[in-house]
């Protein structure tokens, strides 16, 4: 059985959405915690520049994904009206 790209055209553009938006937050998350991480190691701390770092992570991924997703829905307001 193969997969029907245009009888599934807005699942799979919605997937990749989706998909999007979970790796730009992940991605924000795990370069934060090897910059923190890095950090405690030079200084040799126990953790205390990964905490801070993850938590800037979560906060920087949740504004680049909500920026996208503003552009997301700006592009989608432009064609529909």
């Amino acid at each position: 059985m193969l997969f029907d790209y245009k009888k599934n055209r807005v699942w799979t553009e919605n997937l990749s959405i989706v998909m999007q938006l979970g790796l730009t937050m992940a991605g924000c998350i795990i370069f934060c915690f090897f910059v923190g991480w890095q950090i405690d190691r030079w200084l040799g701390l126990r953790g205390i520049f990964v905490t801070i770092f993850i938590l800037l992570g979560v906060v920087g991924g949740g504004n680049v994904v909500y920026r996208q997703i503003l552009e997301i829905t700006d592009e989608g307001d432009k064609k529909n009206g």
